[in-house]
């Protein structure tokens, strides 16, 4: 995994947001119908958003630590053949380096979330 990025990027709503916050994550309905965690990295976040996300408001951005996760990341090609990050378990809380609401830059981009 050393030539992958060792952050990637989970969108969740508010309430998916506050199933984190007490520790866990389980997964989105997507997730758990295929079986892994959906990740994005900080290049296809907004690409993500734009996709899955249209038309949503109140969702959070968490910047997910992969290799604390260590082998439940698996790098997966998807959309247009680009390699995405899966989490085959849970999505701790201890896992995520930081987390805010999901905001655009002034290029319509999503922000990065800052640990604070």
């Amino acid at each position: 995994m050393s030539e992958q990025s060792t952050v990637a990027y989970k969108v969740l709503t508010a309430a998916q947001m506050a199933e984190l916050e007490t520790g866990v994550f389980k997964g989105a309905q997507v997730d758990l119908a295929d079986g892994y965690i959906h990740l994005s990295t900080a290049a296809q976040l907004t690409e993500t958003v734009d996709k899955h996300f249209v038309g949503q408001d109140d969702l959070h951005v968490v910047a997910v630590d992969l290799e604390a996760l260590g082998d439940a990341v698996k790098w997966e090609a998807s959309r247009g053949g680009q390699l995405f990050p899966h989490i085959y378990g849970d999505l701790p809380l201890s896992a995520a380096v930081a987390y805010g609401p999901l905001e655009r830059d002034e290029a319509n981009g999503v922000k990065l979330p800052v640990a604070g």
